[in-house]
């Protein structure tokens, strides 16, 4: 027999004097409640009360136990309120991992406007370029660009996300305009390296089928947002996510080439483990985010 069952019985006698009077409230009968607390008394091996058919005393121990049960009870009641408020509004620490520089430049910027609305919740933030084990290292909330998605966790799409070659207009007059992805082999191309210093390939598709270029110039690092600025600067070209360079694209001091080769639109994902009742700091900072990013001309003003 469910314990919780029978201390719930047990209170509810003493409190309303009897059995027939607590089985109301119970929504059971008196026959069921009386077994509900003799149970509790085998159990404990103790007599809690003495039940004549006009009385109702408790004995010595049954008072000890009373107040033990009732806040027992009293405590269930706060946990189970405190559950369902966390549905519906937004507390606790939210711990969220995001790659460096979107995380720079989209995510961590609309914390203020996001603990005025959510005050009492508390932000942390984890941003970097490595692949963060979530559940490991006790993120409640992950920002990924692309990428397969393990099957235990949600995906929710924030917005779409692009790579194209890009460069200014300063440095296709002087090196001219690539027309194939052979083109990129006569041109300095800014590209993104591993440890140790090899450059990682750019990726397109020809045919139908995915193709890795290897590219060579004069610079390289394994920090996207100094190849950004590189481009910006006319060093040379570079393969950059659509979200980075809207702003240069709208004003033209950027411009895109080899599209018809470019990879399928990606996603821009927030990404948390499949969980029954989801909690309303992530759901909250999850909506926060799409609202934002739908927002006409987001992407174009924000650089």
């Amino acid at each position: 027999m469910d314990k919780f069952k029978q201390i719930e019985a047990f209170v509810a006698v003493v409190e309303k004097g009897s059995l027939a009077a607590a089985a109301l409230v119970q929504n059971i009968t008196p026959v069921m409640l009386g077994r509900r607390i003799d149970a509790l008394e085998k159990r404990l091996g103790v007599k809690l009360m003495h039940r004549t058919t006009r009385h109702l005393t408790l004995t010595e121990q049954g008072n000890v136990f009373l107040d033990d049960c009732r806040k027992l009870l009293s405590d269930f009641d706060v946990a189970e309120r405190n559950i369902a408020e966390g549905r519906h509004k937004a507390t606790g620490h939210l711990i969220v991992s995001a790659p460096a520089s979107f995380g720079r430049q989209h995510v961590a910027p609309h914390a203020p406007a996001f603990l005025k609305k959510n005050p009492d919740v508390q932000l942390s933030f984890n941003l970097t370029d490595q692949v963060i084990d979530l559940v490991r290292q006790g993120y409640d909330l992950g920002i990924r660009i692309g990428g397969v998605i393990d099957p235990s966790f949600v995906a929710v799409r924030l917005a779409k996300n692009r790579r194209v070659v890009c460069g200014t207009p300063d440095y296709f007059d002087r090196m001219g305009i690539p027309r194939t992805l052979d083109d990129l082999a006569h041109h300095n191309c800014l590209a993104f390296n591993l440890q140790g210093g090899q450059q990682r390939g750019w990726y397109f598709q020809q045919g139908g089928k995915p193709v890795t270029v290897k590219v060579q110039g004069n610079l390289d690092c394994n920090d996207g947002e100094l190849l950004h600025r590189w481009a910006c600067e006319g060093l040379g070209l570079a393969w950059r996510s659509t979200w980075e360079i809207q702003s240069q694209l709208a004003e033209g001091s950027l411009i895109t080439v080899l599209d018809d080769f470019a990879l399928p639109d990606y996603d821009i994902m927030a990404v948390y483990l499949q969980q029954r009742h989801l909690p309303a700091k992530i759901r909250f900072f999850i909506d926060e985010l799409k609202q934002v990013y739908a927002q006409s001309g987001y992407w174009t003003r924000n650089k």
